[in-house]
């Protein structure tokens, strides 16, 4: 297709074939859109800027003023970096990977060299360690993220009102054999005693009964109760497995799950000494344990607004049928969600895990918020250097179905082979990823409508037309200028086939969109001239020899004029770069 400025009277996205590309060397257009979000061409904006020629215009609010420019400032991540100059803009992974920090890898050098395989989060599990030891973590990514060009987020995990183990002594985990008789006790001691296990929580064994069964980590291994005295249980072990520090345990009756009402808050006592350490830390997202419903995640982010000056985001664990319940409102709550599989297993039947999990990924992507799919990925590369044929299967899975983020847990914390499993992860993740994209899956996508006002439903429409004008154009990346990070996630939010580059000047937004799929954040300082800082951006890329001459980008900006306006600066251009 080849048109020309004077020949191009009108043209229509729909009337595109699906999956056409075109050639867009010869086509140039411009549109201008105000207050009312219908396409209209208007030649005269037809221009050629110094170093690139636009294509294409689609701009809401033209209101705007020309102040500093963008600084030599440049933050890309040393790892995008690379992937970018070896893969080009096609083979740059697109889901999100977590890795759980712990004495496995808790040093400064296997750290770097998770942050190397492309992990995008550290998870700090409050279950386990003193503060003292996560501080020290902190630190050590933080310095890798100053001195070698990281961009890490550090999220903590807070531990939840649960029952659990407390810490058995021993560095890793302990070995159960079948028919071990073990006591189970809320006596405290310090260190280990052989066949003793600490509960933390004292009414821990009220209701259990002679003969039910408790299952460690559901299912890591699993007991019967032969014996109850005063507080304390006996059980013999019928399933070998592992008992891991801080395991929790659930107890079964008749093949059913024995509840009992312990009224325990969200949020316990140790939960909130650890959200403050957060705070000071600086840590970039709060992971909360064992959500019921939205009123725990709404009571932290008003403590949070309160307490922190930097915009710290909340995500909700779902992991019991309470959470299951009240899903939709806890999605809308939080600024993401994960999906405890673990947990979640031990409450219902593990055929359901599956469904469920894509029914949780589906419900985020509709109200726009990401979502990290957890707990056993790779478990068994916990002691072995090869996963599964199943297990790589599962993350393949959670792939299609287009999660945001996945999560290693024991994996990297505990394991001898966290880095092979972030490395299948990595590896699994990018193939899944080109055959979804063969497959033209995000073309099945519908979302539902979010914002209530004429302006959130025009900078709706803004990013859905730019992802669909960005797949059927075949351009080969997605810049977005953005202040807060929402133009990125709602254009993250319809899958686009091509990567999405957001520049912002604010580091909270930036260490945020580490958790969007195919956002690959930069940190820069924005002016509010639109048009310096794409000029300015892409000349920094194609110093670095990140961007060539003939490649096509779509831009896309929210960025504000400082002075008051009722109207935001939004726009769509398509450059190819000369």
């Amino acid at each position: 297709m080849a048109a020309s400025a004077c020949d191009l009277s009108l043209f229509s996205l729909s009337t595109l074939p699906r999956n056409s590309q075109i050639h867009l060397k010869n086509v140039a257009f411009a549109a201008s859109i105000v207050n009312n979000p219908r396409f209209c061409f208007n030649r005269e904006k037809l221009k050629v800027n110094h170093g690139l020629k636009v294509h294409a215009v689609v701009e809401v609010g033209l209101e705007g003023s020309k102040s500093k420019t963008l600084e030599e400032t440049f933050g890309f991540d040393v790892v995008s970096e690379g992937e970018l100059k070896v893969k080009g803009f096609e083979g740059l992974r697109k889901t999100k990977l977590v890795c759980t920090v712990g004495p496995a890898c808790s040093s400064l050098e296997e750290l770097e060299k998770l942050a190397l395989l492309g992990m995008n989060v550290a998870r700090l599990n409050m279950c386990h360690g003193t503060r003292e030891w996560h501080s020290d973590v902190i630190r050590k990514i933080k310095k890798l993220n100053e001195e070698k060009g990281f961009s890490v987020s550090v999220m903590i995990d807070t531990e939840g009102s649960q029952i659990h183990v407390v810490d058995h002594g021993a560095p890793f985990s302990v070995k159960v054999e079948e028919d071990s008789i073990w006591r189970f006790t809320v006596e405290h001691f310090e260190g280990s005693r052989p066949f003793t296990i600490q509960a933390n929580y004292k009414g821990f064994s009220e209701g259990i009964e002679v003969g039910d069964e408790l299952v460690i980590d559901g299912g890591m291994a699993r007991f019967v109760v032969t014996e109850k005295t005063g507080g304390d249980l006996h059980c013999k072990c019928i399933d070998a497995g592992l008992f891991l520090p801080g395991a929790k345990f659930s107890f079964w009756r008749d093949g059913k799950l024995v509840r009992r009402n312990y009224e325990l808050p969200t949020l316990s006592t140790k939960d909130w000494a650890d959200i403050d350490f957060g705070i000071t830390e600086e840590v970039d997202l709060f992971a909360l344990s064992f959500v019921n419903n939205a009123d725990s995640i709404k009571d932290l982010k008003n403590y949070l607004s309160t307490k922190s000056t930097k915009s710290i985001k909340v995500l909700a664990k779902i992991e019991n049928l309470e959470a299951l319940h009240n899903l939709e409102e806890i999605v809308q709550a939080s600024d993401g969600i994960m999906v405890a599989r673990g947990d979640l297993g031990v409450e219902i039947p593990l055929e359901q895990i599956p469904t469920v999990q894509e029914d949780i990924i589906n419900i985020c992507r509709q109200l726009n918020k990401p979502v990290i799919v957890a707990s056993q990925l790779l478990e068994s590369m916990i002691e072995y250097p090869t996963p599964t044929r199943a297990e790589v299967a599962d993350v393949s899975e959670a792939v299609r179905q287009y999660a945001d983020a996945l999560m290693l847990s024991g994996e990297s914390a505990i394991g001898s082979y966290g880095q092979k499993a972030l490395a299948v992860l990595n590896m699994t993740s990018s193939r899944m990823e080109s055959w979804v994209r063969e497959e033209n899956r995000q073309s099945l996508l519908n979302h539902r409508q979010l914002g209530a006002s004429l302006p959130d439903h025009i900078t709706e429409q803004i990013c859905n037309c730019a992802v669909e004008m960005a797949n059927k154009l075949g351009v080969d990346a997605i810049f977005v200028y953005t202040k807060h990070g929402y133009m990125a996630s709602l254009l993250s939010r319809n899958r686009p086939n091509p990567p999405i580059f957001a520049f912002t000047d604010d580091d909270s937004t930036r260490m945020a969109l580490n958790l969007q799929w195919g956002v690959v954040p930069l940190l820069v300082d924005l002016s509010d001239d639109a048009e310096s800082n794409i000029s300015k951006s892409i000349q920094h890329m194609k110093s670095k020899g990140l961007i060539s001459q003939g490649d096509t980008v779509l831009v896309v900006s929210d960025v504000a004029p400082t002075h008051a306006t009722h109207k935001a600066f939004q726009s769509i251009q398509v450059k190819t770069i000369i």
